[in-house]
């Protein structure tokens, strides 16, 4: 996710989460933003719609042999993984974290494979270097202003014709009232210690639109990233046992985690992950 700090490594070469040893680590761990604070635990699929909308999007982006392909804050490499096992003609990942990037250069890395330092608002890259680009589970972490300067971003990287897919948090219904909107939104960044403003769907089609794209594609999910069948068919039953395990062994992550699943539960009926791809007129 895109200008989010990393407290500590997200995750060991394990998949364990490393114990607190001392009350400033349970400190951290209590102000510590929700994504990282599952990858501690384990979990690896960290986007709201799970592998099955990830997977939706990269099937409607159709990535080729022939692509140049950007993705923004690729965090812990999973779509990444996923891309280059379309072999692409290029990847490059854009994320603003150092630490990160480093953890994700262990990963990619070969001709044409490249993490680069940077801003999603304004990379430094050229203009119109890219097929494909495509960011999951950041835009709904930004102020509105930011959204549109980083689809705006998008936008000045794409060649004409060139697809942009997103993967983000909708609230529904469109029309739900501006009240109940501010109260979502106060609720989920409390719970996850990131400033989520989401978007209804109409919001987001709309924005895509105001900067000059055209959508094709929309698809969602329910928001369950923290209910046991969505995380089995993220995770498969062996790292799922993991994760429960880390979890059951550290108490500190396990109440705040329940507080995220008991936010998710409580809006239910209010949020879905949704995916859009959109063109470049």
């Amino acid at each position: 996710m895109q200008d989010q700090e990393i407290l500590e490594p997200a995750v060991s070469e394990t998949g364990k989460a490393p114990a607190p040893h001392h009350s400033t680590a349970n400190q951290k761990l209590n102000a510590e933003q929700g994504h990282w604070l599952l990858a501690k635990m384990g979990k690896k699929v960290l986007r709201p719609g799970g592998k099955e909308l990830t997977l939706g999007l990269l099937d409607k982006l159709a990535i080729s042999h022939a692509d140049d392909v950007v993705e923004f804050a690729p965090g812990l490499g999973f779509t990444a993984g996923i891309t280059l096992s379309k072999g692409p003609k290029s990847y490059t990942g854009v994320e603003l974290n150092e630490e990160a990037a480093g953890i994700l250069r262990r990963k990619v890395n070969g001709e044409g494979r490249q993490i680069v330092i940077g801003n999603a608002c304004c990379c430094p890259l050229d203009k119109q270097v890219a097929d494909k680009v495509y960011g999951e589970a950041m835009l709904t972490m930004q102020a509105d202003h930011r959204k549109a300067e980083i689809i705006r971003e998008a936008y000045r990287l794409l060649r004409p014709g060139g697809l942009y897919g997103i993967h983000e948090i909708a609230l529904v219904p469109d029309n739900m009232p501006e009240e109940g909107k501010k109260q979502v939104q106060h609720d989920l960044a409390v719970t996850i210690k990131v400033n989520a403003r989401p978007l209804t769907r109409a919001e987001w089609t709309a924005m895509l639109e105001a900067e000059g794209f055209a959508v094709e594609t929309v698809m969602t999910n329910p928001m369950h990233l923290l209910e046991t069948s969505r995380i089995i068919d993220d995770e498969g039953f062996w790292r799922t046992l993991k994760i429960t395990w880390n979890i059951l062994t550290h108490p500190k992550a396990r109440k705040r985690i329940l507080e995220m699943r008991r936010v998710f539960r409580r809006y239910e009926g209010s949020m879905k992950a949704i995916a859009i791809v959109a063109r470049k007129r």
